[in-house]
């Protein structure tokens, strides 16, 4: 079965309108013929007259006002769509999709959105807790936009990882310890450890520092969850090595921090499909970069 064309739809409300098919061919810029081909075939399609003349005024009939009805709601509701559809690719509103881990959905993300707000207040960021390989594997079947991702990785084809920002590693312990002023892989090696989980890029560069001095420590508990550490910490559980991110909300007296010598770094990337992107998701990445700086 034929389609009804919104043009033909339009057309007659226009007409109806304006009462007249010549003001109506004038106003959509269309040759008379066209108007009345356009009123055709409505009428062949529907299977009965939708205008009349009376007085040299076109006028809707009954069934032509029950069409008119439906057919204006039509055009709005097809008017609005484009309308969300511009503004989406102006950038103006969009959904972008992004993965973090908790510790940068928690001390990074939150000055990047509040900008984001500030500046495009139409875009929508719905944030997942998500390792970096999941990242990189939801990037690459199309559910996700964007991922921040523990450096390196391999980024695979479709994708893109680019440098974000470079944090150090600290040592987080019980404050009773009284630790030294720069903490050795001898010296927490000897003591209780909390160590992320051995899936990720954090355990693994945190194993090569141990394993610089010859040493293999064997952690008490692994967890992914950066604050559930640092509470344990601060319980006298153990002590943990984990990136510095931006600034501490509220500082624990129970558990001091140290550098580390030598120094350890954890290092971001972003990354996202390597393709146009939308522009809602480019202004996420601008928000993101001046982050990073």
């Amino acid at each position: 079965m034929r389609e009804i064309s919104l043009d033909r739809l339009r057309t007659l409300v226009v007409i109806s309108q304006l009462g007249s098919f010549a003001a109506a061919a004038r106003q959509l810029n269309l040759a008379p013929p066209t108007i009345s081909l356009h009123v055709a075939e409505l009428e062949s399609r529907v299977g009965a007259t939708l205008l009349t003349r009376t007085r040299g005024q076109v006028r809707p009939t009954v069934i032509g006002e029950t069409l008119l009805v439906r057919a204006r709601r039509l055009l709005t509701d097809a008017e609005m769509a484009l309308d969300e559809v511009r503004n989406q690719v102006q950038g103006l509103t969009g959904r972008v999709r992004l993965g973090a881990s908790t510790g940068a959905i928690a001390h990074l993300l939150p000055e990047a959105l509040e900008h984001l707000r500030s500046e495009h207040p139409g875009i929508d960021v719905q944030v997942q807790v998500l390792t970096s390989q999941a990242s990189l594997v939801q990037l690459r079947e199309g559910l996700l936009d964007i991922g921040l991702v523990a450096l390196p990785q391999v980024a695979g084809k479709g994708l893109a990882v680019t440098a974000w920002r470079r944090d150090p590693i600290l040592a987080y312990m019980p404050a009773d310890w009284q630790p030294p002023a720069a903490v050795t892989p001898k010296w927490l090696a000897e003591r209780p450890l909390i160590l992320n989980d051995s899936s990720t890029q954090l355990s693994r560069v945190c194993t090569e520092w141990f394993a610089t001095a010859g040493l293999h420590p064997q952690p008490r508990i692994e967890l992914n969850y950066n604050d559930a550490i640092k509470r344990l910490v601060g319980a006298g559980y153990g002590a943990t090595l984990l990136p510095q991110e931006g600034e501490a909300m509220e500082a624990d007296p129970r558990l001091v921090c140290r550098p580390l010598r030598p120094g350890l770094w954890r290092q971001l990337g972003i990354a996202c499909r390597d393709a146009r992107q939308e522009r809602a998701t480019t202004f996420v990445l601008q928000a993101l970069e001046r982050l990073g700086q």
